[in-house]
């Protein structure tokens, strides 16, 4: 299974528009950071886990040719508003299946209703196959993928375990329960956004507690926010084993 890590950064993407903050002002390409989502292949497979304002650049940038489907954590903007650039893989491969919790299938028809119309509909208008998940394993042609609930302040939100690999972002509180789907899986990524503690994201100091308790092989940070420092210095503070992601990496699990 090949990870590409699509966007590693927070909502307003690093760096951010009219900011002299250090990190934003930096040369080093690991600290600039599109709006966070992953692509993961596996055999001739390849879904995308969320589809933010940076989708279109994101497969240009990795020559995406194809896209199976889409699996969306929520519906927050910086997860979904790039969801009408399908459009090239509509018109090449047809409907494109979509999963989601089912308040988030609602927020996406609501945000693009001309996507779901079924009467004179524009005729450049994608079309979408929706697919709703629950909390239980769910099939993505053969692969099994786990949901993990947890709460990005008081909003639900999905992460995912594909095989050996568990994607999970924009989180705060995840239970005991959820966290044994996960425990000891080969590559877990979880959101840091900054040192500070914050009202619905994991800080620096309870993702590292996270990882902990999940006590996974390796493990990736992501969802991250120009408050969390230059790449360089924060990556030579984390203990063995944690990374910080960066868009472009490529793993292979």
């Amino acid at each position: 299974m090949k990870i590409t890590f699509l966007g590693t950064g927070t909502s307003q993407g690093i760096p951010i528009i009219g900011s002299d903050h250090p990190v934003c002002l930096s040369d080093n390409p690991k600290d600039k950071r599109l709006r966070v989502s992953v692509l993961v292949e596996w055999d001739n497979f390849a879904y995308v886990v969320d589809c933010g304002p940076d989708f279109r650049y994101q497969m240009l940038r990795e020559n995406v040719k194809k896209i199976d489907g889409i699996v969306f954590t929520h519906e927050h903007s910086d997860h979904v508003l790039g969801l009408d650039d399908i459009r090239p893989f509509y018109f090449r491969q047809g409907d494109i299946p979509i999963y989601a919790h089912k308040r988030v299938l609602k927020s996406i028809k609501k945000r693009f209703d001309y996507v779901f119309k079924k009467e004179n509909r524009y005729p450049g208008a994608p079309e979408v196959v929706t697919n709703r998940v629950k909390n239980k394993p769910f099939k993505l042609n053969d692969l099994e993928v786990i949901p993990v609930n947890g709460k990005h302040n008081e909003l639900q939100v999905f992460g995912f375990r594909f095989k050996d690999f568990a994607y999970l972002t924009d989180m705060k509180t995840v239970s005991d329960k959820e966290i044994k789907k996960i425990k000891n899986v080969k590559v877990l990524v979880i959101n840091a956004l900054r040192i500070k503690p914050h009202q619905s994201h994991f800080n620096l100091e309870e993702a590292l507690e996270f990882v902990e308790k999940v006590n996974p092989g390796t493990a990736y940070l992501t969802h991250i926010s120009h408050l969390l420092g230059f790449h360089e210095e924060v990556e030579r503070s984390l203990p063995k084993r944690v990374f910080l992601a960066y868009d472009g990496l490529k793993i292979t699990v």
